[in-house]
């Protein structure tokens, strides 16, 4: 196997180049024996290659912080920790990450610095927050607050998407079910009624009528479907689509009050954990905006944003929009005449975290049976137009 690698020498030069090794571990042992220090180290196939680099999920990147705040913690220097965890790290994209951190911070550049160079995997709460413990000197609780930080993110998004699985799989399982029925179960039938010449009912007439369509035309509703699949993914991506689509997920029945909450959580805990842990308040404010999640909250923090510039509180502008429950307003309020507005969001995001948990359930509980009741209708309608016209038979022979 060949190695890309990148060390230096007992003299302070840096070096770069190729060797040839059974393992990774093989490998920085020869650059060892040599006298050299390694720097970075991976495999050159993927680097030369450029293939699709493996993806670093969330708990992977909570897992490091973690790991990086507990070393830091005991007294371990900030790159001698990275190195650590770099020769332990298997995924060759984080690794690649580290080694570029390690080697930054060794050029003497800050660790936030460093970090604002890879913002597809630091996003700029996490920059934030670790330019505000360098101020400070408290990066080690700073990285485990922004991994608590990190979890709560993954956990709410995680449920969210765990309660919008069933109904999207009952949705899905519902449509194919109804095609079968149409498509091959139902023109069996056909034959049947025409040869015994029995009246049908305006019911099997008209599921009848569904089924030749879809039969005769599919390659319409095949490409009809497509292009609104299409016309979606593209219309998400665009200023107005976006716009429609969120306003569509916070004033939808059942699902709307779940968005909602899933929005001002994450609003509020990201101001509340900037402003405790020293991120001035304008930049805490846009960093809000940023990750609440839905354009229509998003403005409605740019607007807050804008307006505490010039001089208003927090409070009197959230006190306008229909967005934020009055009683979380007066909350906000009152944390802010007693000085302590990052206690309070610390505490309202807590409260709303729950508040999100028990909306996820309530949803669930709710489209359970709505999509019980969705099917059955589908599924019993076509079967009651099936055993309409059976049942003249039977009387009729």
């Amino acid at each position: 196997m060949k190695f890309v690698y990148r060390v230096r020498d007992p003299l302070g030069k840096v070096h770069e180049g190729q060797l040839e090794a059974g393992s990774l571990e093989d490998a920085a042992q020869q650059l060892r024996r040599d006298g050299f220090y390694v720097l970075d180290l991976q495999e050159a196939e993927v680097v030369e290659l450029g293939l699709l680099p493996r993806r670093v999920s969330k708990q992977e990147l909570i897992y490091f912080t973690t790991q990086l705040a507990l070393m830091v913690d005991t007294g371990i220097p900030l790159a001698a920790a990275i190195g650590g965890i770099l020769e332990q790290e298997t995924n060759p994209t984080l690794r690649k990450v580290l080694g570029a951190l390690k080697r930054d911070i060794e050029a003497g550049e800050d660790f936030s610095t460093a970090l604002e160079k890879h913002p597809k995997l630091f996003g700029r709460t996490y920059v934030a927050l670790v330019k505000a413990s360098e101020a400070s000197g408290t990066l080690g609780p700073m990285l485990d607050r922004i991994a608590g930080y990190l979890r709560k993110e993954l956990e709410t998004r995680s449920k969210v998407r765990a309660a919008m699985a069933y109904p999207m799989v009952m949705l899905g399982l519902a449509i194919g079910v109804t095609i079968f029925l149409l498509t091959y179960i139902l023109p069996k039938f056909i034959p049947l009624f025409a040869s015994r010449g029995v009246e049908l009912p305006k019911m099997t007439r008209f599921v009848m009528g569904v089924s030749e369509v879809l039969l005769n035309y599919w390659y319409f509703w095949l490409g009809g479907a497509m292009l609104g699949i299409a016309g979606f993914c593209w219309g998400r991506r665009t200023p107005a689509g976006r716009q429609m689509l969120d306003w569509l997920k916070i004033q939808i029945p059942i699902l709307g009050p779940m968005f909602r909450k899933v929005a001002i959580s994450r609003s509020l805990r990201t101001l509340g954990t900037m402003l405790a842990s020293g991120v001035p308040m304008l930049d805490a404010l846009r960093l809000s905006a940023e990750v609440a999640g839905n354009c229509h909250y998003e403005k409605l923090w740019q607007r807050v944003l804008e307006q505490v510039t010039g001089g208003k509180r927090i409070c009197e502008v959230l006190a306008t929009s229909p967005l934020f429950p009055r009683v979380l307003v007066q909350m906000i309020a009152a944390g802010e005449e007693t000085g302590q507005l990052d206690t309070v969001l610390q505490r309202v995001s807590t409260y709303y975290d729950q508040e999100v948990e028990m909306a996820i359930k309530t949803t669930t509980s709710m489209i359970e049976p709505l999509m019980i009741s969705l099917m059955g209708v589908v599924v019993g309608g076509i079967g009651m137009a099936l055993l309409l016209p059976i049942f003249s038979l039977s009387r009729h022979p």
